[in-house]
């Protein structure tokens, strides 16, 4: 599918998916149509996505590895899930817009001063029940190496809320990985456009590990877990490659 016409598509499936979401808003029905709009742009831009597992519904936090700004896509369109990002994402045209539809929570990732009121900010919303994204790699690596989880946004977990598990999250993007992977310096639209010019499709994997209860583990102890889980799914380690989060 060409560029152009792969835009004119993500442009169309917008304005429908937002007049069929504000009619769901209007008879103050919850809205599918964020998830849905999600899940038809990463299939607009050529991924297959197969969901292996079971992905929770609520009461979960998905800890997931990074590889691309097209994770947000496909974990959306298969879970439904919100995510933590970076809160410059909320100043961007349109796309800050689009993230606050999907209930996106915005945090300052090099602000250490303010983790405290992150930690309570992501307390809140796991309060509400929600299923929450945190890549705790904090960047996006090469699919072939795990980077180090950081932490201190986990300490919203210590002690958890009633109910919630945590769910360790695989992605891979099968032969495509290393093509479509975003490492190196390479800026985001360069990124972007790099992806939307692909011909072809792509086979776009999510293997939604067994959940665990993180009573009685503190932030660290979580991190080591599911990174460990994470590991032992995917192929073998051997080189490691890091960008700045989308």
């Amino acid at each position: 599918m060409h560029a152009t016409m792969r835009l004119a598509m993500v442009v169309a499936w917008l304005a429908l998916a937002l007049i069929l979401h504000g009619s769901w808003r209007l008879v103050r029905a919850p809205s599918p149509w964020p998830r849905l709009f999600l899940g038809g742009v990463a299939w607009l831009f050529g991924a297959r996505a197969r969901v292996v597992g079971t992905p929770l519904r609520r009461d979960v936090v998905f800890l997931a590895n990074h590889l691309s700004w097209m994770d947000i896509l496909l974990l959306a369109g298969a879970s439904g899930t919100a995510f933590v990002a970076k809160a410059e994402l909320r100043a961007v045209p349109l796309i800050g817009w689009l993230c606050t539809l999907n209930r996106t929570i915005f945090v300052r990732r090099g602000d250490r001063m303010a983790v405290a009121g992150q930690v309570a900010q992501l307390r809140d919303a796991l309060g509400q029940a929600w299923a929450v994204t945190i890549f705790p790699e904090g960047t996006t690596g090469d699919g072939a190496t795990l980077l180090p989880f950081k932490a201190s946004l986990l300490a919203a977990l210590d002690p958890p809320p009633p109910g919630l598990r945590v769910q360790p999250v695989r992605i891979d993007y099968g032969a495509a990985t290393r093509e479509l992977a975003w490492v190196g310096d390479e800026p985001g639209q360069d990124h972007a456009m790099r992806v939307l010019r692909r011909r072809g499709t792509f086979r776009a994997r999510m293997t939604f590990l067994d959940p665990f209860d993180p009573a009685g583990m503190d932030r660290k102890a979580i991190a080591a877990a599911a990174r460990a889980r994470i590991e032992a799914a995917g192929p073998r380690p051997n080189s490691i490659a890091g960008h700045r989060d989308p």
